[in-house]
């Protein structure tokens, strides 16, 4: 690793510890209230309206909340692809069909996430959908995202690229996190768009471009 890469790194370590600690001082009326108004945000997008197919992710703790947004996808007849986490950190997929389909899944020592308990349909999934829901803990003016670290996302988007596949790339955050630059490495890859509670900024792609069914 060069050393530039290694103090991107650490910079990007700095910024989740600042991040992580800011979200876990919120209450849960504070998630709840906000997973509300991130709904009603996110449900306006042009690229959510005409999706067919949206490939999104369960919040857990203090993470900006998505559960009412997927439960209003599967109201529009939407199909929503949920990521179940493997042992190296990639990921498969399953289909969401309530809150009832999900299964809470401890991950050894590292976190207990929410995932889709039917059929796995594959890594490969994801290049179906319209759509990818992308967690993070920062964006900034260039739509660069700061991830965990655990490189899923990142293998994510590879697989996308690899593919051929270009659907909108929507992060989640809380109006905070919008900073003005977040460290990068030379395999992070820019998203199209960033939802808060309090709005959406986009990044270099008009509203509507590659949409499902749009003039190419």
């Amino acid at each position: 690793m060069r050393q530039n890469d290694r103090a991107n790194e650490s910079d990007k370590r700095t910024l989740r510890r600042e991040i992580l600690r800011a979200r876990d001082g919120l209450t849960a009326d504070d998630v709840r209230e906000n997973a509300s108004e991130l709904a009603r945000q996110a449900l306006a997008l042009p690229e959510l309206a005409d999706a067919r197919t949206v490939a999104a992710y369960v919040s857990v703790g203090s993470e900006p909340g998505t559960l009412a947004l997927l439960d209003a996808l599967r109201a529009r007849g939407v199909r929503v692809l949920l990521p179940v986490l493997l042992p190296d950190n990639d990921l498969d997929w399953g289909t969401y069909t309530g809150e009832a389909s999900l299964a809470r899944v401890r991950h050894g020592g590292r976190m207990t996430l929410l995932e889709p308990a039917g059929e796995r349909l594959g890594a490969d999934a994801v290049t179906e959908a319209d759509a990818v829901l992308l967690p993070g803990l920062a964006v900034d003016a260039r739509g660069m995202r700061l991830g965990r670290g655990g490189g899923s996302y990142d293998r994510v988007l590879a697989r996308l690229h690899r593919a051929g596949a270009r659907p909108a790339l929507v992060v989640l955050l809380y109006g905070s996190e919008v900073v003005g630059r977040v460290p990068v490495e030379p395999h992070d890859r820019p998203v199209h768009a960033v939802v808060t509670p309090s709005g959406v900024r986009r990044f270099g792609r008009p509203a509507g471009a590659e949409r499902p069914g749009a003039p190419s």
